[in-house]
């Protein structure tokens, strides 16, 4: 066994299906797919030799490669494409048995930038694709959690404290509507090919089409046809907003993810009690106490959350400080950057979704808890229909109840309340039953219902047609 890296201390990524399309492999990989389908376009375009796609093809398997001596080789040349492309240049010899001259075809009028540009957009690209599908599978489950538990009462907290009367369905819907779109911006994101050559002028590229009917930019076209990329309109070399925006967006997606997280893991403590993570054998094991069943799902989710920020801000300062017409180190800062970015991303959208669609609901303890401040809650509601029935000084009479009310003990704060607002507030003023009716706390949830159904209606990709929604 090699002494890689299996993310021993990261095991929020520590996912066979996160290495196949984020790991070093996954790399020279896709470097490799840009120099097959670059021989391809030259082929086509009658600028290399027929046969040369089949051999650049054959050529380009991945397992031929030596992946940990490449990555000790890319320090001559400060990128892993220079070494790669030397053995892919001598595979390609070896392979081209009826000398149809396919090396010629191999890289000819690119530079290692677009190769590594084109490559990184290409791996955005598929660990993109398998990340949606986890987060559809996620927004799925959201929205049913949303329609089941549309009028099940719980308390709304702000600054840590009671707030007021909300509904677990609305709880749902605010997640999925975070989730839904930050995964609608990266989804819409467009991830360029790039073509420039070795300063962003194609002149290599221009010699190489003189007398053709393809230019450089019809090949670059055409490559990003086959790559199943964006055409650019020109090179971006040092225009970094493709790099820098696929990181803000998966920052955002993760920054969504953290909030569900940091939700359940305060509302899944003992004391709370309104959930809890799906259960599984041998998860929230701790080694020194065996009564304990920790909330693993939701802290993995919450680590990755933590350390997108500072990801995504490295992209940026990498793309503010690339100098000249080809960067000095800005470029190479990038690299790590984005590819931890996606596959905590990825990781974590796979735990996400197990998280969600297991989710334990505890409708019970939510009342419980709801039914600890009790009609103390409703003091917002009570003071706007009663103030102007006792006066022009109706609001300060109904605040010198909440202010006695919260002098009291917390387990009596309920009953002091009704007791104290029946007195200030007659029979005869306002009858036991309307006052019965403004403390019930399903009387004051607002548009709640409305605000959840507009949220789920605005997002309908992301609700999945029928159950189960398929892995990648």
């Amino acid at each position: 066994m090699s002494d890689g890296d299996f993310g021993l201390l990261s095991p929020v990524t520590a996912s066979p299906a996160v290495t196949a399309l984020t790991g070093d492999r996954a790399v020279i990989a896709a470097i490799l797919d840009v120099e097959a389908a670059w021989a391809a376009v030259l082929e086509e375009a009658g600028l290399a030799p027929e046969g040369s796609a089949a051999v650049a093809a054959e050529a380009a398997d991945p397992g031929h490669y030596d992946i940990a001596a490449i990555a000790e080789r890319a320090q001559g040349g400060g990128n892993p494409v220079i070494p790669l492309l030397g053995e892919l240049r001598a595979r390609v010899r070896s392979l081209d048995t009826d000398g149809v001259g396919a090396a010629k075809a191999v890289h000819t009028s690119l530079t290692s930038q677009d190769v590594l540009d084109t490559a990184l957009m290409l791996l955005a690209s598929r660990t993109v694709s398998a990340l949606l599908v986890e987060v559809k599978g996620t927004t799925t489950a959201l929205a049913a959690l949303a329609a089941q538990h549309a009028d099940t009462l719980c308390v709304g907290r702000s600054l840590t404290q009671h707030a007021l009367p909300y509904t677990f369905g609305l709880k749902a819907a605010q997640w999925f509507n975070a989730v839904a779109a930050a995964a609608r911006r990266l989804e819409s994101l467009e991830l360029p090919v790039q073509f420039g050559g070795a300063g962003g002028t194609l002149a290599s590229g221009s010699k190489l089409t003189a007398g053709s009917s393809a230019t450089p930019f019809t090949l670059a076209d055409s490559l990003a046809l086959k790559l199943g990329l964006v055409p650019a309109t020109a090179p971006w070399h040092t225009n970094r907003l493709a790099v820098t925006s696929l990181g803000d967006s998966l920052a955002s997606l993760l920054d969504a993810f953290g909030k569900i997280a940091a939700d359940v893991v305060f509302l899944s403590r003992p004391e709370v009690g309104e959930f809890g993570e799906p259960l599984a054998a041998g998860r929230g094991v701790s080694s020194a106490m065996p009564q304990k069943q920790n909330p693993v799902l939701s802290v993995l989710i919450r680590s990755a959350a933590l350390q997108a920020p500072a990801l995504a801000s490295q992209l940026h300062l990498a793309a503010a400080t690339f100098n000249d017409e080809r960067p000095d180190g800005a470029w190479h800062a990038e690299w790590p950057a984005l590819r931890r970015l996606l596959a905590l991303a990825l990781g974590a959208a796979g735990h996400l979704r197990e998280l969600t669609e297991g989710l334990r609901v505890f409708p019970e303890a939510m009342r419980r808890n709801l039914e600890i401040s009790g009609p103390l809650l409703l003091s917002e509601g009570v003071s706007a229909a009663v103030a102007p029935l006792l006066g022009e000084d109706g609001k300060q009479k109904l605040q010198a109840v909440v202010d006695q009310t919260l002098l009291a003990p917390a387990s009596q704060q309920a009953d002091t309340y009704r007791k104290l607002l029946r007195e200030a507030v007659p029979p005869a003023t306002l009858p036991d039953a309307d006052l019965d009716a403004l403390l019930d706390p399903a009387s004051y949830l607002g548009e709640a219902a409305e605000i959840s159904r507009r949220i789920i209606a605005a997002y309908p990709e992301f609700i999945a047609s029928t159950k189960g929604t398929t892995r990648g």
